[in-house]
């Protein structure tokens, strides 16, 4: 069930824009993922952030594992690339931590649920219980130094695009496409319905059969 399942989520997250992924030795348990943030507002626009994926063969009823393969410097990024994100954890309400069971992995869960909830982490870091304590410190304490550090991060991403790739913009993935214009006009319609298929004038036929409709039995009794 679990490679069957995963193969239907791969082949529909391929088609999108905000990610670039491709299968680690034609495993379908192991993937290569990369993120790529579409949103021109976030201080991780134009960025590549490539992480690996694995899954479980009792996968969707347990979590994958995410990690980056560049750390970032982000409260809730371990220094080996793991996250400390709710829906990674595993199913089941927790007490210790205080999630509850609707935060944590639940088996309705998908690979676009976990890379569309890492994507927002990043630009809404949770600094209550931070997985990296110095960058949630630098974060409340110092925002300019923990932007220009995260500038840092995006800009050393873009090392890892393929040079084969195109990156996506913004503009180029939400670009809507130009409606077709037709050359039909109502005046054009008015004047086909004027005339009959075999170029008759239609007004004129509605009234050539006499020019008379008055009732010949009421003129009789008349």
């Amino acid at each position: 069930m679990a490679e069957k399942v995963l193969m239907n989520e791969y082949k529909a997250l391929s088609k999108e824009s905000w990610t670039n992924i491709s299968l680690i030795n034609d495993n379908v348990f192991e993937w290569s993922v990369a993120l790529i943030v579409l949103n021109p507002d976030s201080l991780y626009y134009g960025g590549y952030f490539k992480a690996t994926m694995k899954f479980g063969p009792n996968y969707p009823y347990e979590p994958p594992d995410f990690r980056f393969n560049r750390p970032l410097w982000h409260p809730n990024v371990y220094p080996d690339g793991r996250l400390c994100i709710s829906i990674l954890h595993q199913p089941g309400e927790d007490v210790m931590s205080g999630e509850a069971a609707g935060e944590r992995w639940s088996p309705v869960q998908r690979v676009e649920s976990v890379l569309i909830s890492v994507l927002s982490l990043l630009d809404d870091a949770e600094v209550s219980s931070p997985a990296n304590v110095d960058a949630g410190v630098q974060l409340r304490m110092d925002p300019k130094a923990y932007q220009e550090r995260v500038r840092q991060d995006r800009d050393k991403s873009k090392e890892d695009i393929p040079a084969d790739f195109t990156m996506p913009t913004h503009e180029t993935a939400f670009r809507k496409e130009e409606k077709v214009v037709d050359d039909f006009s109502w005046s054009d319609s008015e004047a086909e319905d004027d005339f009959n298929s075999d170029g008759s004038d239609v007004d004129e036929d509605m009234f050539e059969d006499g020019g008379d409709d008055t009732d010949p039995d009421v003129d009789e009794e008349l």
